[in-house]
């Protein structure tokens, strides 16, 4: 048996007898013996009977290290595992407050029977080592080649989707085959499912009213390839080209993924609105009459496309970065035209990373909830129905889920087509042998598309930016002028008093919250995203199309549909966790996850396997393989994932409206309160300061995570918008 092993049937027992059973607050076991008297050994002793029978896998887990090396081994470690997490899964769900949860056990007992809390550091220690065990055992067995950290690795993360994803979003979808008394009723699903609503064809007649359902794909169609398009156009500038402000650029298209929600759409208002700023001037100066055009598709898919750009942008610069300069050269010498080489050569390699970005901008324009709120209009989309749904006046959980299933179908086709296009081709750039080639520069028709549609929408963010800008120094945009630094005192005012400085403004506690949970989640989901691409795209297991599938489930679906599914699956034992930081965590983790797997995926796509192997034949295990190999060579999509889940924790908003407490109070719940009352200034003012906060974060992380060096020179000046020289 492995020290490895050992150890995780050693923290077993830790968790069984020594630490508190139930609950996860601190303040209920101050001292040490507190600790033992909850366990959940105490727990059994003293009546709990149903904690009792985890002793016996426990017990099954210590043959191995009692008695001599045997071929057995395996068996008993395999047997401990599925036999203690069965055990502790049944009893958490069999179990609840008010006794038996079945009513077939209340029925054969004749009573509610015993009652119990959700877990607590206890339980969880204990189900993680039985998890752990179990993988060691199947390792033992052969499995991904005995590798104990692969299998280790593959389990921990099924389980936690399983327990994260699956088991809140099942519980919510359930309800689309239920009645309002929560009977089965699968009559009511397919009522719900072809209402005239959803999927009606108005929209070619006079009338132009599509259903919801094909209004969210045809905008979801339109930002995937406008993001695409853009980010390409960014990521070829900032990596193929000698452009003088390439990093202002560069900054510029990463911008927008830091401006908290609402924020976007009210800047949109105050440019275009009937009483906007361009619609003024226009009106003024050369008598086209005021309009409502921002409202409704258009308003949503520029508001989209500045939102969800820079998603597209951090998965494609790593991509374009990790194409190998020796097989445009091979090209060249063979005298094709750089046009040629870039068509046959540079484009196709590409893929993974245009698939990857046309599929985040899909899912995320499907599932964007702020943009539509503020700048829908008569144009209706999935998730606003499904929030309305939940929230409205119809409070209607059975339709909300129906609409949530939809979303998922219109993933799920998504993820089919994208792996169909990428098919089974191999798109490896990197590998072991020297490559210091230097990059071709961009053909002249590439370079001035790239220059042409990156830089107008550049200049355009900064307009944006701008409005906001002047926004948190007025007193009222659109109105009154007057410079004012207003609502930046009454959000985050410091005053001195006898004990130190005293953070008195109203923006501060959740200021402080927001940064402490977005510090937390952001790299556990880089860590478990990074290492699920690894997963994916460097081992096979049975079930690993279902695997990656299941990690975008959280991602296609409405975040107000997540918040809601969190407070049913968690509010109630066995894990009860709604009104702590830790919920919050979890959220924001398995939200945003998708992002550095598909991040991953793409970058991991272009490093060859022989690197791995090699590694590996040399006598390093995997994990050392990951952490010195692989690793390095990831760092753009380390970077893409630690920045854009660090800024969506410290922007999101649907996800988390129902979640938060008085003490977990996040940024962006205080900003939709100002805006609810009308305090636009007041909420610009914070969001500024967000977005300030988050651009030095971003910086930071880009400091300590460093740039990959592939032993390559810089690219040679490609032709400017300006000057433009023929390409042999």
């Amino acid at each position: 048996m492995s020290r490895a092993t050992l150890g995780w049937i050693v923290l077993g027992w830790v968790g069984y007898a020594l630490l508190p059973w139930y609950g996860f607050d601190r303040s209920a076991a101050p001292n040490f013996a507190s600790y033992i008297g909850g366990s959940g050994l105490a727990h059994g002793l003293k009546g709990a009977w149903w904690l009792l029978p985890v002793l016996s896998p426990l017990l099954m887990s210590l043959r191995p290290a009692l008695l001599p090396p045997r071929n057995g081994n395996s068996t008993w470690l395999i047997a401990s595992g599925i036999l203690g997490l069965g055990l502790i899964v049944l009893q958490g769900f069999s179990i609840g407050l008010n006794g038996w949860t079945l009513d077939a056990l209340r029925s054969l007992t004749g009573g509610t029977g015993p009652s119990q809390g959700g877990m607590g550091y206890g339980a969880a220690l204990t189900s993680i080592a039985f998890l752990i065990i179990l993988c060691h055992g199947l390792a033992a067995r052969g499995w991904c080649r005995g590798d104990a950290f692969v299998t280790s690795s593959i389990g921990t993360v099924v389980a936690l989707i399983t327990v994260f994803v699956f088991f809140p979003v099942t519980t919510i979808l359930a309800s689309a085959f239920a009645d309002n008394a929560g009977n089965f009723a699968p009559l009511e699903f397919v009522t719900k499912f072809m209402d005239r609503s959803i999927w009606g064809l108005d929209c070619l007649s006079s009338d132009l009213r599509c259903g919801v359902a094909w209004n969210t794909l045809f905008l979801g169609l339109l930002v995937g390839v406008g993001t695409t398009a853009l980010g390409l156009a960014f990521a070829l500038i900032a990596t193929r080209t000698a452009f003088r402000y390439k990093k202002l650029l560069r900054v510029m298209s990463v911008l927008p993924i830091i401006t908290p929600p609402f924020v976007i759409g009210l800047a949109l208002i105050l440019i275009f609105g009937r009483s906007g700023a361009l619609s003024s001037v226009l009106w003024e100066w050369f008598g086209i009459p005021r309009s409502r055009w921002i409202y409704g598709l258009p308003g949503i898919f520029i508001a989209q496309l500045l939102a969800f750009t820079p998603i597209a942008f951090l998965v494609l610069i790593g991509v374009v970065q990790g194409i190998s300069p020796t097989l445009e050269e091979a090209s060249q010498t063979l005298r094709a035209k750089s046009w040629t080489t870039f068509v046959t050569v540079t484009l196709p390699l590409m893929r993974p990373g245009l698939a990857n970005a046309f599929l985040l901008g899909f899912v995320e324009s499907l599932a964007d909830f702020g943009n539509p709120l503020v700048l829908g209009g008569n144009f209706e989309v999935l998730s606003t129905k499904i929030f309305f749904a939940v929230v409205g006046a119809q409070q209607d959980q059975g339709r909300a889920a129906v609409l949530s299933i939809i979303l998922l179908a219109f993933t799920l086709g998504a993820f089919w087509l994208q792996h169909a296009w990428l098919g089974k081709k191999v798109y490896t750039t990197v590998t072991g042998k020297g490559d210091a080639g230097i990059p071709l520069p961009l053909p002249r028709r590439v370079a001035l598309a790239s220059y042409f549609t990156a830089i107008p929408w550049a200049l355009f963010t900064v307009a944006v930016y701008v409005i906001i800008l002047i926004g948190a120094f007025v007193r009222s945009m659109g109105r009154d002028y007057t410079p004012t630094l207003e609502h930046f005192l009454t959000a985050f005012r410091v005053e001195r008093a006898e004990r130190g400085l005293f953070f008195s403004g109203s923006a501060w506690d959740s200021f402080f919250a927001t940064v402490k949970v977005a510090a937390l989640a952001a790299p556990l989901t880089a860590a478990i995203g990074l290492l699920t691409a690894y997963l994916l795209t460097r081992q096979r297991f049975s079930g690993q199309r279902a695997f990656e599938f299941g990690t975008l489930l959280s991602f296609a679906i409405p975040g107000t549909v997540v918040g809601v599914s969190y407070i049913l699956a968690f509010n109630v034992p066995p894990i009860e966790i709604t009104g702590t930081g830790f919920v919050l965590v979890m959220c924001f983790v398995f939200r945003n996850m998708p992002v550095g797997v598909r991040s991953g995926i793409a970058t991991l796509s272009q490093i060859d396997k022989s690197l791995d192997e090699a590694s590996l034949t040399l006598g390093a295990r995997s994990a050392t393989t990951m952490r010195r190999v692989v690793l390095p060579l990831l760092r753009p999509a380390i970077v893409a994932a630690l920045v854009y889940s660090f800024v969506r924790a410290m922007t999101a908003v649907s996800a988390v409206i129902f979640l938060v407490t008085a003490e977990y109070n996040m940024a962006t719940t205080y900003i939709v309160g100002r805006v609810e009352a009308g305090e636009f200034g007041l909420a610009i003012a914070y969001s500024t300061v967000l977005i300030v906060v988050m651009l030095f974060a971003i910086l930071a992380i880009q400091v300590v995570v460093g740039e990959r060096r592939l032993g390559r020179r810089a690219a040679s000046p490609s032709p400017s918008p300006v000057a433009v020289q023929a390409i042999p």
